[in-house]
């Protein structure tokens, strides 16, 4: 199993990079790191590479200039060296560790395992990757609309971990 941070978001709404706003006194970014390490042994971050975020640890680029979560749960199942992958969007400062790993024990049964909110944060089996590249290619790009092809497990969740943020006003705990 594979951690992954998605940082590739066009974050419209919120005006500047969410990867790089500060959270009780640490980047967005780097708090969504740190717990992915917390929950497993591997993490990498996925994201554009033209946004050249200045982070402190390496941003793979998805390899594509479109900018949806679809596109970097694909490029991540195509990065990790596992079964699984389990992204983190950049902007969930809620989440912890354990509900990262109940994502990936569900996926063990299922294409894919997320909480009843959507597809992310979500754990991804390297064999949905066919079914995401198609849809992408067919400019499907809605992540949620792939999982009916999928089979899916929901994982109970605290809805505050689910929070995210989108605006700077959600950056007030």
């Amino acid at each position: 199993m594979t951690g992954v941070l998605l940082v590739g978001g066009a974050s419209r709404r919120f005006g500047s990079p969410k990867a790089l706003a500060r959270f009780q006194g640490e980047q967005l970014a780097e708090r969504a790191h740190r717990t992915l390490m917390e929950a497993f042994e591997t993490v990498i971050a996925v994201g554009k590479e033209a946004d050249r975020l200045p982070l402190p640890f390496p941003v793979h680029d998805d390899g594509s200039e479109t900018r949806a979560p679809i596109v970097g749960v694909a490029a991540a199942l195509r990065l990790v060296e596992g079964d699984i992958a389990v992204c983190l969007p950049t902007d969930m400062p809620f989440v912890s560790a354990g509900f990262l790993r109940a994502l990936a024990e569900a996926a063990r049964e299922a294409d894919a395992a997320m909480p009843s909110t959507g597809p992310l944060p979500g754990a991804y089996r390297r064999t949905v990757l066919s079914v995401l590249e198609r849809r992408i290619e067919a400019g499907e790009l809605a992540l949620r609309d792939a999982l009916r092809e999928l089979r899916t497990c929901v994982v109970d969740a605290n809805e505050r971990e689910l929070r995210n943020v989108n605006t700077r006003d959600d950056l007030v705990a």
